[in-house]
């Protein structure tokens, strides 16, 4: 375990300067990847049961008992959230309006994916960041490397072997963390773009429906 450890300080330590912000941005790049994850985790994206729900309320013209419904699950339900702020922008009869019931929705959605996508950004800057470092380490271990030879009196692998090992081992850890920045980025991408897809779904129906009830009235089937 010892060896273990100390060979990755050696391997440090050859990576040269470059090595500290290659380390800060691994840590970063672990650190929001974990945050993510978990923020994800906690909130609930599924909005099947709760679509199915709120229009049974709406066919039986109970927004209050929808709104209600609905508040209860706002901690961690983000679906709940936006389809709340549309039950509250319907207003039954006369009254109702499509487009304030989906501006409604829209922004609340808008602020909904923003949290969700947040830390995103780093990700993908770190993902670029990394192995650009990377390669500015390659080039001064090359620099390096060929400082020595010029500077040797006798050519041998040990003279360039400290600059080309900053050459490689920057390269790598650079190369690993947009590897990683980049798969978790491309996860997360995903489940946020899912969830996208299923609130247009849900907000769209439910328009469609709100808007035939109270056009044809509560009691149309």
């Amino acid at each position: 375990m010892e060896s273990a450890s100390f060979s990755l300080l050696e391997l440090f330590k050859l990576g040269g300067i470059f090595m500290w912000p290659l380390l800060f941005f691994s840590i970063a790049t672990v650190a929001i990847s974990i945050e993510r994850a978990i923020y994800l985790s906690y909130h609930n994206l599924k909005l099947d049961f709760l679509s199915a729900r709120v229009t049974q309320f709406a066919e039986n013209s109970d927004y209050s008992g929808a709104a209600e419904y609905l508040s209860g699950l706002t901690k961690k339900h983000m679906g709940a959230r936006i389809l709340l702020a549309l039950i509250k922008h319907s207003n039954p009869g006369p009254a109702f309006s499509e487009h304030r019931a989906e501006r409604a929705a829209e922004t609340e959605a808008m602020n909904c994916i923003n949290s969700l996508e947040n830390g995103f950004n780093f990700l993908t800057a770190l993902g670029s960041v990394a192995p650009l470092t990377g390669f500015l380490g390659t080039v001064s271990g090359m620099i390096g490397a060929f400082r020595s030879i010029a500077e040797a009196t006798e050519v041998n692998a040990q003279i360039v072997a400290n600059g080309i090992y900053e050459a490689l081992i920057t390269t790598v850890y650079g190369l690993v963390i947009a590897i990683i920045a980049m798969v978790f980025h491309s996860v997360f991408t995903h489940i946020v773009n899912k969830f996208t897809l299923r609130v247009e779904k849900a907000c769209s129906d439910l328009i469609a429906l709100l808007s035939s009830l109270n056009v044809q009235g509560p009691t149309a089937k």
